[in-house]
Order: C-alpha cells, then sequence, then structure tokens
C-alpha cells in the first residue's frame, strides 16, 4: 500500500465538529487574568514604578516574584522573564497586573507610571556596527561571529577574468499565526502546571526550572490545541509560561495570559533582518571560481535563538553553486526592536534571496539565461557542500529543471520578454539541510515511546505538536503502516511532558524524518509484542555512521540530508503605479517520499504563499523604535486575489534513514520564492533589485534613481 496516498480526513479528525479547544477556550475554577505592562521606550533605566491603590483580589507581578534566575533559558539567559532595572525595546514585559476581570486590570495598568532615563538607542544593523551609541552587548554589539572557508578565496580572486559583487537585503517579518499567544499556568500541592500554544513543550520545562529553581519533577507542560505557529511560537512561550507560572504560585489561583493581537504584534519576536553580501570570482567562460559572503544578521535586543539561525543562513551561503574556494563570514547583531527569532526557513531564506538573486546577476553578467546558467553551476551528487560534508543523495537537479520548465514555459518566456518591457519571469534553486544544524540532533538525544494499550491500540507518546502542519496525520500513518494496523487504532495526543518523552523541539522541518524516523524503528520493536496485553518500547535518536561534523571549526556535514527545489515565478509590472501582480508561480521540490502527498501539497503551496508576502507585501519598519504597521489591520499579507494559480509537481528521493524514504519538507518552500519574484520583477522593469519587500514605492525610487 502506498503511504503517499491521503487518508480519510473524517476518520482522521474523528468527526470533529468544531469542538477542539484552544487555550483561551479553557475554563478553569477560580481563574484569574493577567495584563502585561510593556516599556514604551526603546532603551532606558528604569528609575522609578508608580503603583496605584490595587483592590482587592487584584496584584502586582514583577521581577522579584521570581523564585529561580530572571533570565529565560534559551540558547542563552541575556533576555529577563520581567525587566528589572532597564528596557532594551518597546513592548519589553515589566509588570503583570493580575485580577477576576480583565478591563479591569487594564484599567488599573493604565494608571501606572515608569519613569525611564533614556538611553540613545541602535536601531539598524548599520548603527550596531558603527554607531555612537553605546553598546547593548559586549563592547561591539555582536551577539554572535562566525567564519568558515576552502581553498584559497584569495588567489581565486587574482585569478578571475570577472569579478561581480552585489549587497541583497531582507526586512522584518511577522508571523500572522492564526491564534495569538497564550499560556495558563496552575500552582497546587507544590507543583506547577503550565497549559498553552507552543510548539516545544521541553523548551518551555527548562526555562521553568531554570526560572523557578525546582526540579524537574515539579514542573508539568502541556499543549494546548495551537492555531499555528510557523516558528513564532518555538521560543517566545517560554517568557510568558513564566509569567503565568509566576503569577500562580504568587497568589494560589490559576492565571490566564492571552496576547492581544495587537499587543501580539508589538511584542513578539520577528524574522531577522538581513543584509547579504557576496562577492563572486569567475573565469572567462563565466565558471565561478569562488565566493566571499557575509551574512549580517539583525538579531534585536536579546540573543534568542540567532546563533542557530545564522548558522543555517551562513550554511547556505554560496547556495546549490559548485564553488571551489569560498570564504563565509555571519554576524549576528544586537539592537533596540523586539528580538529575532525563529521563522519559517530559519535563516535560509535570507541567504537564498542573496545568493539566487545574485545568481541572476551572474546570468546577466554573462548574457546567458538564468535557467541555463543556475543548472550548469549547481552541484550535483558527491560535491562537497558549502560547509565541506558531501552531498551523497542524488541530486535531480536536471529533472527539477526540466519539469520545472515544461510547466512554466520558462525558456520561451523568458526569450519573448526581453523585448516585452512590465512583464518577467524568474527562476531559484535552492536546498534545504533537513534536522537541526551541526549538532543539534546529538545534543537533543531526542526519544519516542508508542505504548501497546490493553484496548489493543497504541499510542504514540512525543513531545512534538500538532499546529495545523499535519503531525497528527503523518506520524500516525507511520505507525499505522508499519505496523499494518488501522490508523483509527493510533492514538495520537496534545503532548503533556509528565507523559511524553522529550522528543526534541518541532521545528526545523525534522517531525517527519527525525521523529517519524524514531517512531518507525520503534514499530519494529514494537511488532514481536503486539499479541501482549500491555507493552511499551522507547526509541533514542542515533545520527547515520557517515555524518561527520565539527562544531568548533564548522566543516563537515551540517546536515544528514538535504530536500532540494525550484520555483519559477511570472510578473506584470503596471508601468503607472509601479504595483506587482503575480501571474504564475511553478513549483518543483523533491521531499523524498510523502507521507502523505495531500499535506506535502498543502504545505508546498501554503509556503510559497507565505514567501509571496514576504517578498512584497509584508513591509514592517522601525520609527524611532515602534513597529510600523503595529496592527493586523494594516500588515497586509496575501489574500485570494494576490495568489495566481500555484502548480506543484514532486520528485522522488528516497532517504534511507528517514521513515518509508522521507525527508524534510515545511521549510523548503518558503525557502526559494522570493529571488525568484525579485528576478522576475528586475526582468520585468530593468531595474536592479537589491532588497525586499518590492513595494510600488521602492520601485519608483529606483526608477528614479533614489
Amino acid at each position: 500500500m502506498d503511504i503517499s496516498k491521503p487518508v480519510e480526513r473524517v476518520d482522521l479528525l474523528e468527526k470533529c465538529q468544531g469542538n477542539a479547544l484552544f487555550v483561551d477556550d479553557l475554563e478553569i475554577p477560580g481563574l484569574l487574568h493577567a495584563v502585561t505592562l510593556r516599556s514604551r521606550i526603546p532603551r532606558g533605566r528604569i528609575k522609578r514604578i508608580e503603583v496605584p491603590e490595587i483592590p482587592e483580589r487584584y496584584w502586582i507581578v514583577d521581577y522579584r516574584d521570581v523564585p529561580g534566575k530572571n533570565s529565560v533559558k534559551m540558547l542563552s539567559e541575556d533576555m529577563p522573564f520581567f525587566a528589572e532595572d532597564k528596557v532594551n525595546y518597546i513592548g519589553e514585559p515589566i509588570l503583570l497586573v493580575v485580577g477576576e476581570d480583565k478591563e479591569k486590570a487594564k484599567r488599573i495598568l493604565k494608571d501606572i507610571y515608569v519613569e525611564y532615563e533614556e538611553i540613545e538607542p541602535v536601531f539598524t544593523i548599520e548603527e550596531a556596527l558603527n554607531g555612537n551609541a553605546p553598546p547593548i552587548y559586549g563592547d561591539n554589539n555582536r551577539f554572535v561571529e562566525y567564519e568558515f572557508s576552502r581553498g584559497d578565496v584569495d588567489d581565486a580572486f587574482r585569478k578571475a577574468y570577472r569579478i561581480v559583487e552585489g549587497e541583497y537585503r531582507t526586512g522584518l517579518q511577522e508571523h500572522i499565526y492564526l491564534e495569538p499567544q497564550g499560556m495558563i499556568g496552575i500552582y497546587s500541592e507544590g507543583k506547577v502546571k503550565v497549559i498553552g500554544s507552543m510548539q516545544c513543550p521541553y523548551y518551555v520545562k527548562n526555562a521553568l526550572v531554570h526560572g523557578l529553581g525546582w526540579p524537574e519533577d515539579r514542573i508539568q507542560v502541556v499543549q494546548a490545541t495551537t492555531g499555528g505557529g510557523f516558528g513564532g511560537k518555538e521560543d517566545f512561550p517560554s517568557l510568558i509560561a513564566g509569567h503565568v507560572a509566576f503569577a500562580s504560585i504568587k497568589i494560589g489561583r490559576p492565571v490566564k495570559l492571552i496576547l492581544e493581537r495587537n499587543e501580539d504584534i508589538l511584542s513578539t519576536t520577528k524574522r531577522h533582518p538581513s543584509i547579504v553580501r557576496h562577492r563572486t570570482a569567475l573565469d572567462r567562460d563565466g565558471n565561478i571560481l569562488g565566493m566571499d559572503v557575509e551574512i549580517i544578521l539583525d538579531a534585536g535586543a536579546y540573543i534568542t535563538l540567532s546563533p542557530v539561525v545564522l548558522q543555517r543562513a551562513i550554511f547556505a551561503g554560496t547556495g546549490v553553486y559548485k564553488t571551489p574556494n569560498l570564504r563565509v563570514k555571519g554576524i549576528a547583531v544586537a539592537t533596540n526592536h523586539v528580538p529575532s527569532g525563529a521563522f519559517r526557513g530559519f535563516g535560509s531564506p535570507q541567504a537564498f534571496f542573496g545568493v539566487e538573486l545574485h545568481g541572476t546577476n551572474l546570468s546577466d553578467e554573462m548574457g546567458i539565461s538564468p535557467f541555463e546558467y543556475k543548472k550548469s553551476m549547481s552541484v550535483r551528487r558527491g560535491d562537497l557542500t558549502p560547509t565541506s560534508g558531501k552531498f551523497r543523495s542524488d541530486v535531480k537537479i536536471d529533472e527539477i529543471m526540466s519539469r520545472l520548465d515544461k510547466l512554466s514555459g520558462f525558456t520561451e518566456k523568458y526569450r519573448k520578454y526581453r523585448d516585452e518591457k512590465w512583464k518577467g519571469i524568474g527562476v531559484s534553486l535552492f536546498f534545504h539541510g533537513c534536522g537541526f544544524t551541526g549538532d543539534g540532533e546529538v545534543r537533543l538525544d531526542s526519544r519516542v515511546k508508542l505504548a501497546k494499550r490493553k484496548d489493543g491500540k497504541v499510542e504514540i507518546l512525543v513531545s512534538t505538536v500538532e499546529m495545523g502542519q499535519g503531525a497528527q496525520t503523518a506520524l500516525r500513518k507511520i505507525v499505522s503502516h508499519a505496523l499494518n494496523i488501522p490508523i483509527e487504532q493510533v492514538i495520537y495526543r496534545n503532548p503533556d511532558t509528565d507523559r511524553v518523552p522529550d522528543s526534541g523541539p518541532t521545528v526545523a522541518s525534522r517531525t517527519v524524518m527525525i521523529v517519524g524516523g524514531l517512531l518507525h524503528r520503534a514499530c519494529e520493536k514494537l511488532k514481536d509484542h503486539m499479541g501482549e496485553m500491555e507493552y511499551v518500547v522507547e526509541e533514542r535518536f542515533r545520527m547515520p555512521e557517515y555524518v561527520r561534523w565539527d562544531q568548533k571549526k564548522l566543516h563537515g556535514d551540517s546536515y544528514p540530508e538535504y530536500s532540494w527545489g525550484g520555483v519559477v515565478v511570472e510578473v506584470e509590472v503596471d508601468p503607472v503605479t509601479f504595483e506587482v501582480k503575480t501571474s504564475g508561480m511553478w513549483g518543483v521540490y523533491d521531499v523524498g517520499i510523502p507521507i502523505d502527498e495531500r499535506i506535502i501539497i498543502g504545505q508546498l503551496e501554503g509556503g510559497m504563499v507565505q514567501a509571496l508576502g514576504w517578498a512584497y507585501l509584508e513591509k514592517m519598519d522601525l520609527k524611532k523604535g515602534f513597529l510600523i504597521p503595529g496592527t493586523i489591520t494594516d500588515y497586509t499579507i496575501p489574500t485570494a486575489k494576490d495568489v495566481p494559480e500555484i502548480v506543484v509537481e514532486l520528485v522522488r528521493t528516497p532517504y534511507e534513514y528517514g521513515p518509508f524514504g522521507a525527508k524534510c519538507a515545511g521549510e523548503l518552500p518558503f525557502v526559494g520564492v522570493a529571488p525568484a519574484f525579485a528576478s522576475a520583477v528586475q526582468q520585468a522593469t530593468g531595474i536592479r533589485i537589491d532588497k525586499i519587500p518590492i513595494t510600488p514605492e521602492y520601485l519608483l525610487e529606483k526608477m528614479n534613481g533614489d
């Protein structure tokens, strides 16, 4: 039986009739509501806080109510749960007002006065690196720096027939998940339980262990039904989980904290803005002799996940291109705006926007179609990865490109549009490393369990969450097919850390390939015990033996496997208003064997639409530290009118260590759309594009030479 064949949705949803309970739907006896006092300045010292007389059954919760360490433990511990003596961005939490009536708590909040001593803020990458303001972090505003190289880059440039340079910029992006952030804290009999909308239950638990200073067995974290995440519920939930935990412990009653949408936009993490600089040495025939790449990410006020985002970005710095000599540098800088964090693609979209738009410019320099140039310069099986590992599986660039050309008519249209202004077509090629970056999967040491129950059903016990991406379907199908039992006999509940082992976070396109792979192996152990009344098996992650990685030198196999894609975007530009209309989008992807083809196609199409918004609609700026726009009304995301018919096809290259041959899929479709879109606009207008979003105002400025 083909595992790719979609299952009947009515069975998986158990005839759901809209009865799913999100965190804000949960009603608990004695529940209190919390609202947050946030900084109104981008940077400064807190001189004093004046709090009005607080009525009965209302409380103030601040840093003095943190039992353990007042810092959110992620990769670093620099971000406080509550500001103590200083603030570093507009929206930073200072304290909570907690009480029985949320509206009354809001009125109390408005009467609290904070006096600041303002400090000159840092708002841009340039100011962070070269400005005169006091540094936010260390003595140079650099959270982290990396560099790796191969060959002799300087010699490649000395021998070059032609050198092509480019600088490419990307901006902030808001997640706009359907459900805002929310948590409930419950303290009872010396134990705290947190229920919330999240991607990573054990990230939250580890942060609470740190913030409370308690042993793990006194902390329970439960994922509520979660309405989307896209990375926005990877790191941030740990912060507000601490808030409700501290409040419930202080007061002795359950506390709910639900962010309003505008508050969510103001105070939660965003995609890292970036500057990507490329210098490429070419020989007389246009072959790449060497690349010198620098990627700078704006991390915002605190480190959060920026080191790993930066690593993934620089590991994609030279893209799909065969590059014998390379030097890649990366810097994550501190600025005074809301921290940047995880977002679908996790650094790859910024890197590939730079390298793929640069690839288009290389083809223009040589007078060759970008379609043919990119295909001819791309890596193949056995070639070195940017970090000098190996692409060990088939790299089906030729098949991807052949299918793309047939679907989109790129070759014919590209010739036609060279003589027909205001229409253009662009192409990009890209990969995505599957699983955690570098030694991440080894450090996670992920575990899964399968439990054969008395009623004959098999329960999946993992910390992986369903947030709309299809984990409920995919993981149940893997177990169903491996054990040859009906999918209705497979149970998979929302994770509860008191019941499930740490399977790692639901991020990095690792759910099916990594966690699903562990479940597949666990099924092999369980098969011989299916006749028993009850039986539990456990499986732990093991990196494939061929993987060699040096985390200090950033050298070797930075990922065990790669998924691949190619995208073509066609546009029309209005010569009067400079508005861009997307008239066609085509994608061909290699994600191994799809566990459920319908889910995969949905993921691919959805990722392409989300990336299209990043490319030309979703403009978010900082004005004196304020995010503009700061409301969902004014933040423009694609609607049905903005999206053309999308055509997607799959190339199937099974991965030996993936369940039934599956590879990663969720982040891949976001990666390639923006550079293909920018290349199409570049052809349509004759304007050299160097940043996104590509708004009419931007095109007008470029037309006028500004």
